[in-house]
């Protein structure tokens, strides 16, 4: 089995180094046929592409249809804990402790991210659906596209031999080295975001949880420390994947759910004895503490946790950025599958750290009313 890997990967290696990298765009050579499909493909990109919930649906309906594509499933999964964080910055807690200027710098670059996965990897998904319709493999027109040149090779490689744990990091690492320079090396991420709430996104936040609901309540995730650390993200994503496809039993379970709560935004969606959409707390205060052990004390209420479309309007993006990310070879090494066994226990790390954020938060309150 090992030898079986080490060609994979050899053969990977191969083809992309027998690739120059082309131009971005090729589109004078587009046959009038390619260049209506490549319209459509943006056409039906950008309707879906309109806030994170659409994103978010849009994957989980691809891979009910492609269920061989299990980064379809996995990008559902992360989006709706990218949603439950844009919410988190409306909801019960952070705006008692960030203005509402760093709350909207946050939720941009949370949504710069996510728009800009989607716009690079649905276009994918739809070139592969026609591939299969036309019964060719028609990603020779990714480069028309800006999808790196990478994903041509790994899908060719996916067309032929058919793995989808292959296709499914790859696309990880794609989409962690695409947003790389556009989004985390951005100056302006760093400065207003990465540079000024590295403690409280590592430490206070639930932004680093990347929580799969399943069955009655129940979770299961991982834990992301260094979140600005490239390596650290693909990493994760490589567990993340562990947990959600090693365990057949836990995937169905976590698709059931999925399937039959759709996503809102709201973290009332998997938690509903512990969250609501609306505010039941007492405005002013005192403002006592509510958890003990993700369980509400006798008499108190819910936490608020919006709707995505009562928290945040959508956003006009402008352009992505151009460019491709592949210039070392040596990323195809993430491959290589990883034989930890990991269970994805979550639900007491990510107990206490609503706990730590409700303290804060009620600290601050308290501050604030001395004051």
């Amino acid at each position: 089995m090992r030898n079986l890997k080490k060609t994979s990967l050899d053969y990977i290696k191969e083809d992309l180094k027998k690739k120059s990298k082309p131009s971005l765009s090729s589109s004078q050579n587009l046959n009038p046929g390619n260049r209506k499909f490549l319209d459509k493909i943006r056409r039906i990109t950008a309707e879906h592409n309109v806030n994170n919930v659409t994103r978010t649906k849009a994957y989980l309906e691809f891979y009910l249809r492609y269920p061989d594509i299990h980064w379809a499933f996995l990008g559902h999964m992360v989006s709706r804990n990218g949603g439950w964080n844009m919410t988190d910055l409306k909801g019960e807690f952070l705006p008692r402790l960030l203005s509402n200027k760093e709350r909207n710098s946050l939720f941009n670059f949370l949504e710069r991210g996510n728009w800009l996965i989607f716009q690079d990897v649905y276009p994918q998904f739809l070139l592969y659906e026609e591939s299969l319709k036309q019964n060719k493999p028609l990603f020779y027109l990714f480069s028309d596209l800006n999808i790196s040149i990478f994903m041509e090779t790994i899908w060719n490689y996916f067309w032929q031999h058919h793995d989808p744990y292959i296709l499914c990091i790859a696309l990880v690492i794609n989409e962690q080295s695409y947003l790389e320079k556009r989004v985390i090396q951005n100056p302006i991420y760093q400065k207003e975001v990465l540079n000024k709430f590295e403690f409280f996104l590592q430490d206070f936040l639930s932004f680093n949880h990347i929580l799969f609901p399943y069955g009655a309540g129940h979770l299961k995730g991982q834990t992301l420390h260094q979140f600005e650390s490239l390596h650290e993200r693909i990493l994760l994503g490589k567990r993340l994947y562990a947990v959600l496809f090693r365990d057949g039993e836990f995937l169905q379970d976590t698709v059931n759910w999925a399937k039959s709560h759709p996503h809102t935004g709201s973290r009332k969606d998997y938690w509903p004895h512990l969250f609501n959409q609306v505010k039941e707390g007492i405005p002013g205060f005192p403002f006592p503490l509510r958890l003990k052990n993700c369980l509400l004390r006798k008499g108190a209420g819910r936490i608020f946790s919006p709707k995505l479309e009562d928290a945040w309007k959508n956003v006009i993006q402008k352009e992505a950025e151009k460019g491709d990310w592949f210039n070392n070879i040596d990323v195809v090494n993430y491959l290589q599958k990883d034989e930890e066994l990991i269970n994805g226990e979550i639900e007491h790390e990510y107990c206490k750290t609503l706990e730590r954020l409700e303290l804060a938060a009620v600290a601050k309150k308290t501050i604030n009313f001395l004051e």
